[in-house]
């Protein structure tokens, strides 16, 4: 069977492995969620990912935990296939008044609602972390 939102899996399979208290997490690879992975690295909210080449690439997502609790607090898919959610850089969402991050699509490629700002563009808000 196929996936019909790959975005929504990565974040499913992140949401349920913290909540089991899993040190890592596998799934299919693809372009846009190793682009998710490499934004929720360099905000702090996952450990690091690796994606392993074949027939079928996987990767695999080593997720952060602080005193034994999960670095995400929630994390939440805004844009999805039946009603996409595009804004321009003065739309952008602030998540929580900006202790957490959009993660936009744009035409410069996918970063953080801050990044997006600064550079003037806007896109497809695509998830929300805190």
């Amino acid at each position: 069977m196929t996936m019909q939102d790959p975005i929504a899996d990565l974040l499913t399979r992140i949401r349920n492995a913290q909540q089991a208290n899993h040190p890592e997490v596998e799934m299919p690879a693809s372009k846009i969620k190793v682009a998710i992975c490499k934004v929720l690295e360099q905000e702090g909210f996952i450990e690091g990912y690796e994606v392993t080449e074949g027939a079928k690439p996987t990767m695999t997502v080593r997720l952060r935990y602080h005193r034994g609790q999960p670095v995400i607090e929630e994390i939440k898919r805004s844009s999805r296939p039946g009603l996409r959610n595009y804004k321009g850089s003065e739309g952008l969402p602030k998540v929580r008044g900006g202790f957490g991050v959009a993660i936009v699509s744009t035409n410069k490629g996918v970063m953080t609602d801050r990044e997006a700002r600064s550079q003037g563009v806007g896109g497809e808000v695509l998830c929300t972390v805190f």
